[in-house]
């Protein structure tokens, strides 16, 4: 009976997990720009891409097994923001499952905006993705315009990260 507990108990995480990585939480700038801020004594990596995209998909592999390998480690985090339509939310969804996006997942339902919070962001963004910016404490330390190799991703993380 012991054994039948146990295995329901770890169903039930299974489920829980595997649940989490399937909804999408869609917020617009200045929640975003709360979020960063409130990231104190970690390093963050935001990456904006969309699932339409070439180039933001291409990386993504990357991004996840960087993200798996720091998981553990309570000053890293990753969080991924998806430029994609609110009305394609399902498709943003089924993307993160089928891609088995392992970082946090936000759509930014913002885009009538974007000439307003891009600058904020990085002024010299014009506005193409993907793009990659890292805090430290709050404080950007890093911006990358364009797609980002593994070993440029680790390579940032590790400079940023003592």
């Amino acid at each position: 009976m012991k054994n039948v507990i146990n295995i329901l108990f770890l169903c039930l995480c299974f489920s829980v997990f595997k649940a989490q990585q399937t909804t999408v939480s869609s917020i617009k700038y200045e929640e975003l720009e709360k979020r960063i801020q409130q990231e104190k004594d970690k390093l963050l990596v935001v990456n904006f891409w969309s699932t339409t995209c070439a180039p933001c998909v291409k990386e993504l592999p990357h991004f996840m097994e960087v993200n798996n390998k720091y998981a553990n480690n309570r000053k890293f985090k990753m969080i991924l923001v998806s430029l994609d339509r609110l009305v394609d939310k399902e498709r943003v969804i089924k993307f993160i499952k089928n891609k088995n996006l392992t970082a946090e997942v936000i759509l930014l339902d913002d885009i009538k905006r974007m000439n307003t919070w891009i600058p904020k962001f990085e002024k010299d963004w014009d506005g193409n993705i993907p793009v990659t910016i890292f805090y430290k404490n709050g404080e950007k330390v890093h911006f990358n315009d364009g797609e980002m190799s593994k070993q440029e991703l680790e390579n940032t993380i590790t400079k940023n990260l003592q």
